[in-house]
């Protein structure tokens, strides 16, 4: 985490004109078909905070609300890219986990990607803001979707045990939980996963990477062999997630990425997901970490697997190619 410098590919524009780009929206939507050009350069060309001024003034100037003239103009997946652009990150964040817990099955990948790689402060603020949107705490929700270690992980994280980012990392310490590691994995016959869990879910992800650091010294193994032949399904899913994104959260965010592109068929939501959410925060380090990986821009691996407005929409977000 110390070395890690999370570049955005969306940022405030200078200048910025609310009432000038209220009045493009309007007239892109008004009338006789719709300018979708004219909505993507407005609103992937500004920040949330500028998006929710827009939003503002909008509906100051015109007595309507912009996200309702949104979704009445557009459809599909163009629809859920801008209007997910209109959301404050944290509330669309709380809507992706609402979905995934919504209806019949959880998508646990989409829990994981989003609980395991938050640091206690982002946490704290989707709970909040989750039982604020949904009248309901999101740890009571999650429980009644999920099962066994995983569960126990998913809520640990949740009620925010992770010591803080202001919590100094201890080389005493992250000595003493590597060796609790391996006693409660490789050194024995099966597996503890409390004191993996409980590990995995208390220490600030600094004082993880020494942790993993220590771990490689102590086993001559790395944690990920470790969590490989000691954990199963979506356990072994969240150990990952949370492994990646200590060591490089881009690097985790390219593996999905390429994941909801490869084969046949797109997992559009996620793709939507990642895109929309780390755009303000590191997708510009999410490409060069795709690209190093994977030996092709995320740029040419999105404009294969999408078409249209939706295509145009996202190719935005990325930035230059």
């Amino acid at each position: 985490m110390m070395d890690y410098k999370p570049v955005p590919t969306v940022k405030d524009a200078a200048p910025f004109d609310a009432a000038q780009d209220a009045q493009v929206l309007r007239a892109a939507m008004k009338g006789f078909g719709t300018n979708e050009q004219e909505i993507i350069d407005v609103l992937v060309g500004r920040s949330n905070q500028q998006r929710q001024t827009i939003k503002a003034v909008y509906e100051a100037e015109f007595e309507r609300d912009l996200v309702d003239d949104l979704k009445d103009e557009l459809g599909g997946k163009f629809e859920d890219v801008i209007v997910g652009l209109m959301m404050p990150p944290v509330e669309y964040l709380c809507k992706q986990l609402h979905a995934a817990m919504a209806g019949i099955g959880t998508e646990e990948a989409t829990l994981v990607e989003i609980l395991c790689t938050k640091t206690n402060e982002e946490m704290a603020q989707i709970v909040a803001v989750y039982e604020e949107r949904y009248q309901r705490p999101l740890a009571e929700q999650m429980c009644s979707e999920t099962s066994g270690f995983f569960r126990r992980l998913l809520t640990l994280i949740v009620t925010g045990v992770r010591d803080g980012l202001d919590t100094p990392v201890d080389v005493d310490q992250a000595k003493e939980q590597a060796a609790q590691l391996y006693s409660a994995g490789e050194a024995k016959l099966g597996t503890d996963e409390e004191v993996f869990n409980r590990i995995m879910s208390h220490a600030s992800f600094p004082q993880l990477r020494l942790v993993f650091e220590e771990y490689k010294e102590l086993s001559g193994q790395t944690i990920e062999q470790a969590i490989k032949h000691e954990m199963s399904d979506e356990l072994h899913e969240a150990m990952m997630a949370i492994v990646e994104c200590v060591q490089s959260p881009a690097a985790f965010f390219a593996n999905r990425l390429y994941k909801a592109m490869n084969g046949a068929g797109t997992d559009d939501a996620t793709l939507i997901r990642i895109i929309v959410s780390r755009s303000e925060i590191d997708l510009e380090t999410i490409k060069q970490e795709f690209e190093r990986i994977y030996n092709r821009t995320l740029h040419s691996a999105v404009v294969a697997e999408t078409s249209g407005d939706y295509k145009r929409a996202l190719t935005a977000l990325l930035g230059s190619a």
